[in-house]
């Protein structure tokens, strides 16, 4: 297992953000983190990746014990993540930024292997032609791929991903999807946390619900769609689950 966590609770005063989540990853797989708002699901990557330190439980990476270690030292171990709300350096290339990802990663990088590394990565997800545009100049679409491409960057073992997908259009949708599929063909583990229920359906090979900070279902993604549990705290249609289980015909296309 890449990824152990082990009876993990959270809480800020007198709101317990997560009881008792308890759930193992296997290398090489992608799980799909899913449950209404407020269901605890940032709050368990902020404590997966270190901005929290549990109140109880544990969190082993790699056969490594890491509950409460700086993010930093969590990071050098190769545990990388994307953030739901973008903040890029705006003032600073698209390169620049994703050097900045290469030189604080699993590697540690010196800047001519990390601008070796960067150039590759914008390769890879589609910004190559944007290698020297700001940061800040990009559309929300192309900053969506720029913090993945800076969390690639780090060469993590294991990529937490949050939201990648919201406020995308279709084709940037199945865009991203593809990425996603690409990098677990390279053999990094996944864990994505998502509202789009078809695409985190259609990629995931377990899926985790929280409803109130509380683990109500982990499977298969048609066990999971099917689990009158979930039905009732998120997906609210049963008739929902073939829908979601069903394959997309959206194509990824090319940046311009």
């Amino acid at each position: 297992m890449i990824l152990q966590v082990s009876g993990v609770s959270k809480w800020f005063g007198g709101l317990k953000a997560l009881t008792d989540v308890t759930f193992s990853l296997q290398e090489g797989q992608i799980l799909g983190l899913i449950g209404p708002n407020g269901a605890g699901k940032t709050t368990l990557f902020n404590v997966i990746n270190g901005v929290y330190k549990p109140n109880e439980g544990t969190v082993t990476f790699r056969d490594v014990d890491i509950t409460g270690l700086k993010t930093y030292e969590i990071a050098r171990m190769g545990l990388a993540r994307s953030h739901q709300i973008v903040r890029p350096l705006n003032d600073l290339s698209v390169r620049d930024n994703v050097i900045v990802g290469a030189c604080f990663g699993r590697e540690n990088n010196a800047l001519a292997s990390a601008g070796t590394i960067a150039d590759e990565v914008m390769e890879f997800v589609g910004l190559a032609k944007r290698a020297d545009q700001l940061a800040g100049s990009l559309n929300i679409g192309q900053k969506k791929r720029l913090e993945m491409a800076r969390a690639l960057a780090a060469r993590p073992y294991l990529l937490l991903l949050d939201e990648v997908l919201a406020g995308l259009n279709p084709s940037e949708i199945a865009m991203m999807i593809d990425i996603v599929m690409k990098i677990r063909e390279r053999g990094t583990t996944i864990i994505m946390i998502e509202h789009v229920m078809q695409a985190v359906m259609s990629v995931s090979d377990q899926v985790l619900v929280l409803d109130f900070g509380k683990p109500i279902a982990f499977g298969t993604p048609a066990e999971v769609a099917n689990d009158a549990r979930v039905v009732e705290a998120y997906l609210g249609d049963p008739s929902l689950a073939a829908q979601l289980l069903a394959p997309s015909s959206d194509q990824p296309e090319q940046d311009d």
